[in-house]
């Protein structure tokens, strides 16, 4: 993974409540490792059981970046968040993961973690240091509703949904496949986008509002 591809500032990228650096595996990985085993619900939603090779393939993806997020408040670690499926010939990318530790749910951190993000990737270089990108997506499980009006607060549109794209872990919701096609369970994805033009016509003004909020 390359800091300077993704334009990332060896002190990383900030609001007034967050901050968002690069994942250190050997700084971090205990700490989220330890909140999936203390809170089995973190991973409800998620497509894969987090492990230390999990996070590995996450840290070392040559199209994506993941990030440690910091409440500066209180100086803790209160999630992760990354980037992923990043075409820079395309101009697009995704976010994911979106992880928030149960002690920061229901506060500023993900809204600000991800407005933050969603700045850095549609901010021109030449005007705020950011990427430039057309387009940023978001995918959610189907069933995660939470999930979906979240990213629609961040004012991401839906475009509609991607059938089969996880064959699931063991003790994850979704639904069963055919006869003779495995017994895991499966989901379809929510997929939703942020392009340029939503952001040029009221989405950095939206987000902007986001990150004015502190609680």
């Amino acid at each position: 993974m390359s800091l300077a591809k993704f334009a990332i500032p060896d002190a990383g990228i900030e609001s007034s409540r967050v901050r968002l650096t690069l994942y250190e595996p050997l700084t971090h990985n205990n700490q989220v490792l330890a909140q999936f085993s203390a809170h089995p619900e973190l991973g409800r939603w998620l497509p894969a059981i987090y492990s230390p090779e999990v996070l590995q393939e996450l840290f070392d993806d040559p199209n994506g970046i993941l990030l440690a997020v910091t409440d500066k408040p209180t100086g803790r670690l209160a999630g992760v968040i990354g980037l992923g499926q990043t075409s820079f010939r395309d101009m697009s990318t995704e976010i994911g993961p979106v992880i928030c530790f149960p002690e920061f749910q229901r506060t500023y951190v993900t809204s600000h973690a991800v407005a933050v993000l969603l700045r850095h990737c549609l901010d021109l270089p030449s005007e705020a240091g950011g990427m430039g990108f057309r387009r940023v997506q978001w995918k959610a499980h189907s069933m995660n509703v939470a999930s979906v009006k979240a990213a629609e607060r961040m004012g991401f549109k839906m475009e509609g949904t991607l059938r089969w794209t996880h064959v699931l872990p063991p003790g994850r919701e979704g639904q069963a496949a055919g006869r003779g096609r495995g017994e895991a369970l499966g989901r379809d994805s929510c997929l939703l986008a942020i392009c340029w033009d939503d952001w040029e016509s009221g989405g950095r003004e939206l987000v902007q509002k986001v990150l004015d909020r502190t609680s």
